[in-house]
């Protein structure tokens, strides 16, 4: 007992051929909001020049990502299944990015533990140790 072809239900019927004040008004948000935070995360990444915080700038770039790819659907310069596969494929680097910060800080703490030279942190910074002999020779 095979269901026929007309058995079959839609269940996703995508997205309205035209969108509403409130969706752009709110595209817009997010697009200002992801600029910002990015901008915050890129001033974070210039001072502190580290791996993990160019990763963390990485992952929030994702958002800004999804935001445009939102955008040019919206205008019609992308397609409802390249939006669909772009935002799932912008959502799988920014789940990577972050597994590859946390994985980055666990293994610097752990060389930094062990006792390997140099210790180096992966926020940038020196170790406790070299904080404390460089403010003992400040004048």
């Amino acid at each position: 007992m095979s269901p026929s072809s007309t058995a079959w239900m839609v269940l996703d019927a995508g997205h309205g051929a035209s969108a509403g004040p409130v969706f752009v008004v709110l595209l817009a948000l997010a697009g200002l909001g992801s600029a910002v935070v990015l901008g915050l995360a890129l001033t974070a990444l210039i001072q502190r020049r580290s791996r993990s915080y160019l990763l963390v700038t990485l992952a929030l770039a994702t958002l800004l990502a999804r935001t445009a790819v939102a955008a040019m659907t919206l205008t019609g310069s992308v397609a409802a299944g390249p939006h669909h596969l772009l935002e799932h494929g912008f959502d799988v680097v920014m789940a990577a990015l972050v597994v590859a910060v946390v994985y980055d800080a666990r293994s610097v703490r752990k060389s930094v533990d062990s006792g390997d030279d140099p210790p180096i942190r992966s926020d940038g910074g020196g170790t406790p140790v070299e904080s404390e002999v460089s403010r003992e020779d400040e004048p």
